[in-house]
């Protein structure tokens, strides 16, 4: 038998077509329906945000533009060396971190510089068997020769801006190098970065973040997309154009004096790094962006960690713009720093304006559908582009810039970051609030777990999962409404608003169910624990 699929195919697709066409362009109630109150009230809040969003595009495209200007001022080499090298201390902040310490102790312990000149803390707030772990490894890499010290904290005071804090007044360094539990700084981090503080001007050297794992799944190398983005093009866009930048919080090395002449590290913000970050530049302290140096790390393997680990950068960052940006408006400082600062710290109010928009969405398309489609295609499309296609050039061309024979799989790539960046939504929603409120919370770690690209993650063992609580279930919904809204557009010929609807459909389910489905397998295995340990007594 001979199949009849593919010519009927062909034959239904120029009806199909169309069809599509016809209804693009009915303009059967034109002349008919006249705009209400109530239509006014869901076009005027739903273009106005769209408006503002679009700013923020074109914020994106603007870094975009700076980066190219200044391409040719990358930094890679200090101007000037030390005759006599300094004291550094290096700095290894964790909180039960037991499946990375050992390796980031060994990893720094192998880092080239004279060790009479060279102070390693760990500073642990541990609570769980990572500290006597820690204690032991720690020991006996003294006994070795190694000129690192193990300090404890019971307190938790500050959580990690405390504990560095703390970890200052037994410092012997004029420098200072940090580094999180899940980095693996190379062994010539030092020799590449120190000789910068010879200008006494300089206050941070700042590295750039690479990925242990960043093909480990899906998510990871969604990831790794948007914080190349970060550190390629924002980073090299503020650094060479004169504009502020942040310290990172690690993979980088700090001036001891500037901390304390900024006013050290306080803990009033999740992201401490960022506010002594501007708090130093206000002062007048330059900073060194070294993007040829990478320091490998970690990333998130499971939603609701990444997820965890955006809000908490989500909440600190509007914290910190609440804190410093009146400091910032009132300082003498050119137009353009100002408002890239407050560009800088505030995106995060796109995330309960999108909220808006998803709530607005369905009645916007009940009214387009009788003003006909095309009428507000004029508005549509200059939004469009300034929003959505900036985020598509933005991530695109730092892959390019910083794979460029290895960057079309950006391309494809895109609408899995869209869709992780829709799942996003609710969590860094109610961040910003927070934030904005002054609710107080705790410093919520990131789960790490000692991934590398070669050796996939076993999870019957790990723990340190965060419970995710009600959020899955409040994203399961959200994409159940926009798979009702895809119906609707469908039904209504709405056929443009599909691949956005569909987007929303897709971010929202992946963020709900995957943290649903990981939650329950750490259920079963729980209770296959507790059997086994019950079988065996």
């Amino acid at each position: 038998m001979v199949s009849t699929a593919f010519p009927v195919g062909l034959l239904a697709a120029p009806t199909l077509v169309g069809r599509v066409m016809r209804d693009l362009s009915d303009n059967t109630f034109t002349g008919i329906h006249h705009l209400s109150a109530f239509d006014w009230a869901m076009l005027v809040p739903y273009f106005s945000v769209l408006a503002v969003l679009s700013l923020y595009g074109l914020h994106r495209y603007d870094i975009i533009r700076t980066y190219f200007k200044y391409r040719h001022k990358a930094i890679n080499q200090p101007p000037v060396r030390f005759e006599t090298l300094p004291r550094v201390t290096i700095q290894l902040p964790i909180f039960n971190e037991r499946y990375v310490v050992e390796r980031l102790i060994d990893e720094v312990t192998k880092i080239e510089y004279p060790k009479h000149l060279l102070q390693i803390q760990v500073l642990d707030d541990s609570t769980d068997d990572t500290h006597p772990f820690a204690e032991a490894l720690v020991s006996q890499y003294h006994a070795l020769g190694f000129p690192v010290e193990y300090h404890h904290r019971t307190d938790r005071i500050g959580y990690k801006a405390g504990a560095l804090q703390a970890g200052l007044k037994h410092a012997t360094g004029e420098v200072v190098a940090i580094f999180d539990a899940d980095f693996v700084p190379p062994s010539d981090f030092l020799t590449r970065t120190v000789h910068f503080f010879a200008d006494p001007k300089v206050g941070v050297v700042q590295t750039r973040w690479s990925y242990l794992n960043k093909d480990y799944n899906f998510l990871t190398e969604v990831e790794a997309i948007l914080l190349d983005g970060h550190f390629i093009l924002e980073h090299g866009a503020r650094s060479r154009s004169g504009l502020f930048f942040n310290f990172n919080g690690t993979a980088g090395i700090l001036r001891r004096a500037m901390i304390d002449d900024a006013g050290g590290w306080q803990h009033d913000t999740l992201t401490e790094d960022s506010d002594l970050s501007y708090r130093a530049q206000l002062k007048g302290w330059r900073f060194v962006y070294l993007p040829g140096l990478e320091c490998p790390s970690e990333l998130p393997v499971e939603m609701h960690g990444f997820q965890v680990q955006q809000q908490r950068w989500a909440k600190g960052l509007t914290q910190c713009a609440k804190k410093l940006l009146p400091s910032i408006f009132r300082a003498e400082l050119p137009w353009r720093v100002k408002l890239e600062a407050f560009l800088h710290l505030t995106p995060n109010v796109a995330y309960p304006l999108m909220v808006v928009v998803s709530a607005l969405m369905l009645p916007v398309m009940i009214v387009r559908f009788y003003m006909g489609w095309l009428q507000l295609v004029v508005l549509d499309l200059p939004l469009i582009i300034a929003s959505f296609w900036s985020i598509s050039a933005f991530y695109v061309i730092a892959q390019r810039e910083l794979h460029p024979g290895n960057w079309k799989r950006s391309v494809l790539m895109l609408p899995m970051l869209m869709a992780v960046g829709v799942g996003l939504t609710v969590i860094n929603t109610r961040a910003f609030f927070e934030a904005i409120f002054g609710v107080e919370t705790s410093f919520v770690r990131t789960p790490k777990y000692a991934i590398d690209g070669a050796r996939p993650m076993k999870l019957e063992n790990k723990k340190y999962r965060a419970r995710s609580g009600w959020l899955p279930y409040i994203e399961v919904a959200f994409g159940t409404y926009f798979l009702g809204m895809v119906a609707f557009a469908i039904d209504s010929a709405n056929y443009l608003s599909l691949p956005f609807l569909l987007l929303f459909v897709g971010g929202y389910y992946w963020a709900g169910f995957a943290t649903l489905y990981q939650e329950h397998q750490g259920r079963m295995r729980w209770h296959r624990a507790r059997e086994m340990a019950m079988n065996a007594r």
